[in-house]
């Protein structure tokens, strides 16, 4: 399995990926505009594959990314 499949992004590595601040990650998430992250512990990460997956499909709504991602699956 490729390294970028396991890496686990924090809110500040996934700021930087994005050219914004941590607030907004945080902002972002609540609103519903990121991929689903996933909780280690007490701790927030994300998986770099769906961030890379979610910004090459132009950054879609949750719904549509989810859609598309099931779609892609089967």
């Amino acid at each position: 399995m490729p390294e970028e499949n396991l890496r686990l992004l924090t809110a500040k590595e996934l700021a930087d990926i994005l050219s914004t601040s941590v607030r907004s990650v945080w902002r972002y998430r609540a609103s519903g505009k990121l991929p689903q992250p996933m909780m280690v512990g007490s701790s927030c990460r994300w998986r770099q594959s769906d961030i890379h997956q979610w910004l090459n499909l132009d950054c879609p709504d949750m719904k549509t990314f989810k859609a598309i991602i099931q779609t892609e699956d089967k």
